[in-house]
């Protein structure tokens, strides 16, 4: 014959729920969250746009290339003047290939200078390049 041993216990001892694996759960999905997310990234410059009639609203994930009233070209808060245009875009576009370049250029800015950042995008390998307004 088999004995069984059975332990009872005799003061009533309650068990306790072990929360340390709903811990680990919260902060797996807390670290999917941060890496999934979607940063958008300034230019870190104010410039006055133009208005226009005809404007889109574009995705978010975006290169926002900025040209100041004094003609500087900002991204991400630092100049990075009009030579630098080519292969900044060439390094993000290599990165994401179909993300758009949008330039927020001051409304007294030249054409020439306006055109040269667009050629500098295009001529890096950008399929879309526009420019930002204000509603008019």
């Amino acid at each position: 014959m088999k004995r069984r041993r059975v332990f009872s216990s005799a003061q009533g001892k309650s068990e306790d729920i072990n929360i340390s694996p709903l811990i680990d759960m919260v902060f797996i999905l807390l670290i999917f969250f941060i890496v999934t997310t979607v940063f958008v990234e300034e230019t870190g410059v104010e410039v006055t746009k133009p208005q226009a009639a005809s404007q889109i609203q574009l995705e978010k994930n975006s290169i926002l290339i900025a040209i100041t009233a004094n003609n500087n070209v900002v991204y991400g808060g630092r100049e990075v003047g009009l030579n630098g245009v080519r292969g900044l875009v060439k390094r993000l576009v290599q990165e994401e290939p179909n993300m758009p370049v949008i330039i927020q250029a001051d409304e007294s800015v030249p054409t020439r200078i306006l055109v040269r950042v667009i050629d500098e995008a295009k001529l890096a390998g950008a399929t879309s390049v526009n420019i930002s307004t204000d509603e008019g």
